[in-house]
């Protein structure tokens, strides 16, 4: 057999083309997901107090295991 005088080009992918995305496309998303962070935080975090909501515990009671593994104090 004889010996190839031009090596094969090694294979390499293309990258894909990376495309910004418009802030407007991100603003109400954005908004939606950092309003439910702020609800979930404050029935983790505060719905027993004087603020609450519901009253009894049953909120509490759904949410405890989460309060004390985001530091808050609930007994």
């Amino acid at each position: 057999m004889a010996d190839s005088a031009v090596a094969p080009a090694p294979l390499t992918p293309s990258a894909p083309a990376v495309t910004a995305l418009p802030l407007k496309a991100i603003a109400p998303w954005a908004a939606f997901f950092g309003t439910l962070m702020l609800v979930l935080l404050y029935f983790v975090g505060a719905e027993q107090s004087a603020l609450s909501v519901f009253s009894g515990e049953a909120v509490h009671e759904w949410v405890h295991d989460g309060r004390h593994l985001l530091g808050f104090p609930c007994h």
